[in-house]
C-alpha cells in the first residue's frame, strides 16, 4: 500500500500529467481559460461599440468613422512602444497590466455610453467632449488588446510548448479555435441583449468585464508560476543596473525628461521597423497583414453591401455563421497539412485555396452585375466563405513560422510591428469603401480586395522559393508520370491474349 507521501505525489504526477504533446493538462486549461476571457470581452466590446454608438448617434456614420479610425491610428503609432515594453518587461506583469487597464477603459466607455443613450439633456459640445473620451478609452483598450494577445500568443506559447513543433501546432490551432468561437458568439450575444435594449446591453457589457477581471488575473498567474521558464528575463540587463534604478539614473532637466524620451522613443521606432523588415520571417509576415486590405470579410462594409442588394440579416447571418465554420475547419486542416508537408509549403497551399476561392467567387460577382443580382452576390458570398478556409489556415502557419524564426528577445517588437502593418491595411480597406462609397460601386473594393489577397500570396510565394529553391517539385511530378505511364503500358502487355 503507497505511502501519503507517495500518493501526494502520484496526485501531483496526475494533475500536471503531460497533454497536448508536453504541454501539462493543468496549465493549458488555465491558459485557454485566461484567453477565452480576455477575447471574448474584447469581442463583445468591440462589436457592442459600434451597436452603441448607431443607437447614441442614429442617422449619420460619421462618430462610427471617426472612432474606427482613431482608433487603428493608435494601434500604429504606439505598436513600437507597446512591443518595447512586452520585450524589456516583466512578462506577468505585462500581461496583467494589459488585463486591468482593458477592463478599466471598457467599463468607463460603458457608463460613458449609458449617459449618451440616456434620457439626459446634453448639450452638443458635451455630447462631443464624450465621444472623444470614449474614442480615447477605445485607443487604450486597443492597445491593451495587442499588449495581450501578443504577449500570450507570440510568446508565452512558445515557452509554454517548450519549442516543441507538435505541442505548438496544437496549441496554436486552439488558441484560433478560442478566438474564432468568440468571434461568431460574442457579437451575436450583445446583438441578441442590444435587440431588446441598449443600455441593458451596456449594463451586461459592464459587468462582464467586473466579473471576469479577478478570474483572469490570477488564472494567468498560475501559468506564470508553474512555467520557471516564463520567469526568466528575456533580455539580461547590463551589470550593475536593476529594473528598478535603470529608469532614474538621469538628470533631471526638462530636456531629459521631455526632449530625451521623445528622440529616443524616435530612434527606438526606426530601429524596430528596421529590424522589422530585415528579418527572415518579414515576407510571411507582412503576406498575412497584407490579408487585412479587405472588404470580403462579412465585416460592417460587406454588410451594409449585402443588405442593399436585397439580402436579409437572415440570410447574412446564415452566411458568415457558415464562413467561421469553415474557419474553425481550418484549425485541424492546416495542422494536419503542416504535420505531412510542413508549415512552409502547407502556407503556400492555403495562400492558394484563398486566392483561387476569391478569384472564382469575385468573377461571378463581376459576369453577373447588372444582370441578375442574386447569382451576382452569391457568387460573391460563396467565394469569400470558402475562402475562410485557406484565410485561417495560412494564419497558422505564418503564425508558426514567426513563433519559430523570431529570436524571444525580438518576438515583441516584431509582433507589435507586425499589428501596426494589419492595422495600416485595415485603414486602407475603409478607404476604399469611403472612395467607392455606393452599392454600385462596390464592385470595384472586391477587385482591390481580391488584387491584395493576391499580392500576400505573391510575396509568401517569394519567400517559400528564396527558402526551398523552388515552388512545385517538378521533379518528383515528371517522376510519377513517367512511373505511370510504364506501368500503364506494362498493363497493356500483358493484358494481351496469348497466341
Amino acid at each position: 500500500m503507497a505511502s501519503v507521501d507517495e500518493q501526494t505525489a502520484l496526485l501531483s504526477l496526475n494533475d500536471i500529467r503531460p497533454t497536448h504533446d508536453h504541454v501539462p493538462a493543468s496549465v493549458a486549461r488555465r491558459l485557454y481559460v485566461s484567453h477565452f476571457l480576455s477575447t471574448w470581452n474584447s469581442r463583445v466590446f468591440e462589436f457592442g461599440a459600434v451597436l452603441y454608438l448607431a443607437a447614441v448617434f442614429p442617422g449619420t456614420l460619421l462618430p462610427m468613422s471617426l472612432y474606427a479610425l482613431i482608433r487603428g491610428l493608435s494601434a500604429i503609432i504606439f505598436a513600437p512602444a507597446v512591443g518595447w515594453y512586452i520585450d524589456t518587461g516583466n512578462r506577468l506583469q505585462v500581461v496583467r497590466v494589459s488585463i486591468v487597464f482593458q477592463r478599466i477603459v471598457v467599463a468607463a466607455s460603458c457608463a460613458v455610453f449609458y449617459v449618451l443613450a440616456a434620457d439626459i439633456p446634453l448639450t452638443p459640445g458635451v455630447r462631443a467632449g464624450l465621444l472623444a473620451v470614449v474614442t480615447f478609452f477605445a485607443c487604450v483598450e486597443k492597445l491593451c488588446s495587442i499588449l495581450n494577445l501578443v504577449s500570450v500568443e507570440k510568446d508565452w506559447v512558445v515557452v509554454v510548448s517548450e519549442r516543441n513543433p507538435d505541442a505548438l501546432q496544437v496549441m496554436n490551432a486552439q488558441m484560433r479555435r478560442i478566438d474564432l468561437l468568440c468571434k461568431l458568439f460574442g457579437p451575436l450575444f450583445i446583438a441578441m441583449i442590444d435587440a431588446q435594449s441598449s443600455q441593458v446591453a451596456m449594463i451586461v457589457n459592464f459587468a462582464m468585464n467586473a466579473a471576469t477581471l479577478p478570474i483572469e488575473y490570477f488564472t494567468i498567474a498560475r501559468v506564470y508560476f508553474d512555467i520557471p521558464e516564463l520567469q526568466r528575463a528575456k533580455m539580461p540587463l547590463q551589470r550593475g543596473t536593476t529594473p528598478q534604478t535603470e529608469s532614474f539614473n538621469t538628470t533631471k532637466t526638462l530636456n531629459s525628461v521631455i526632449w530625451q524620451p521623445l528622440v529616443a522613443m524616435i530612434r527606438k521606432s526606426v530601429q524596430d521597423f528596421s529590424l522589422y523588415f530585415k528579418h527572415q520571417a518579414f515576407l510571411p509576415s507582412i503576406a498575412g497583414a497584407v490579408l487585412y486590405f479587405t472588404v470580403l470579410s462579412f465585416g460592417g462594409q460587406m454588410i451594409t453591401y449585402l443588405l442593399s442588394s436585397g439580402y436579409s440579416s437572415m440570410q447574412i447571418g446564415i452566411a458568415r455563421t457558415l464562413g467561421v465554420v469553415f474557419e474553425v475547419l481550418s484549425t485541424w486542416a492546416a495542422p494536419w497539412l503542416m504535420g505531412r508537408i510542413g508549415p512552409v509549403r502547407a502556407g503556400l497551399w492555403m495562400s492558394s485555396w484563398q486566392v483561387v476561392m476569391l478569384v472564382v467567387g469575385v468573377c461571378i460577382f463581376w459576369a453577373f452585375d447588372g444582370k441578375d443580382s442574386l447569382i451576382s452576390t452569391s457568387g460573391l458570398v460563396g467565394g469569400t466563405v470558402l475562402s475562410r478556409l485557406g484565410l485561417r489556415g495560412f494564419d497558422l502557419c505564418v503564425q508558426l513560422i514567426v513563433q519559430e524564426e523570431v529570436e524571444a528577445e525580438n518576438r515583441g517588437v516584431f509582433s507589435s510591428v507586425e499589428a501596426a502593418w494589419q492595422n495600416a491595411f485595415e485603414l486602407l480597406a475603409f478607404a476604399s469603401t469611403i472612395v467607392f462609397s455606393r452599392p454600385e460601386e462596390f464592385k470595384w473594393p472586391s477587385l482591390i480586395s481580391t488584387l491584395a489577397v493576391a499580392s500576400a500570396s505573391s510575396a509568401y510565394a517569394t519567400f517559400v522559393y528564396l527558402r526551398r529553391g523552388h515552388l512545385l517539385h517538378l521533379e518528383a511530378l515528371t517522376s510519377f508520370l513517367f512511373t505511370e505511364k510504364k506501368r500503364q503500358r506494362v498493363d497493356r502487355i500483358t493484358s494481351r491474349p496469348e497466341i
